[in-house]
């Protein structure tokens, strides 16, 4: 026997699935407990393959969302980083930083590449100053040193905020680069999209 309750708790629906098997040795009740926000806690005892596709499921879903944020973002803006939403979101796992920064950055920069030095595929600024501009080949080369140099040259020295990068960034911002910079991302984590 299967029982599915669904109730409303702080904004949130909430999911409670029971499912009774047999009353045997080697059989146990088995409680899963989910929010619409594709959270899962499991109560109760349960066997090795209910929890292994649990953390699975758990994974795939908390995972899945950002790439998708990204892409919708970038739609939403009309910008040339569209079709490098997926690589975007890998970069940004492969130095272990969030998935909103170089785009938050992006926008704050350049308007999402619609306002970049002619031929330069520099969304983000940087290596722009008096003694010339830092030029790339394509959009994907682009990224690919701009993740490494954020990584390197900002998380990891410690320099994980907005405010903390604009400190090193440009220096001489009176704080509405930073305050850019939060607005994007809070609009991005905030579904804003």
């Amino acid at each position: 026997m299967s029982v599915i309750l669904t109730f409303l708790v702080g904004g949130f629906y909430w999911e409670v699935i029971s499912l009774m098997k047999s009353r045997t040795a080697a059989q146990k009740d088995i409680t899963v407990v989910s929010s619409g926000d594709s959270q899962k806690v499991v109560v109760g005892e349960q066997n090795q393959d209910s929890i292994s596709h649990l953390k699975q499921s758990e994974e795939i879903t908390t995972d899945d969302a950002r790439p998708l944020i990204i892409k919708g973002y970038l739609e939403k803006y009309k910008s040339p980083l569209l079709p490098y939403s997926d690589l975007i979101y890998s970069l940004s796992k492969t130095y272990g930083f969030d998935y909103y920064w170089m785009v938050a950055i992006a926008q704050q920069e350049s308007n999402l590449c619609k306002k970049i030095p002619e031929n330069s595929y520099n969304c983000w600024g940087y290596g722009i100053n008096s003694k010339g501009t830092l030029k790339f080949d394509n959009y994907e080369i682009a990224l690919r040193s701009f993740a490494e140099y954020l990584d390197r040259e900002y998380f990891k020295k410690g320099r994980t905020t907005a405010e903390q990068i604009m400190a090193k960034y440009c220096p001489h911002s009176d704080g509405s680069w930073a305050r850019g910079v939060n607005q994007f991302i809070a609009e991005m984590e905030g579904g804003e999209t």
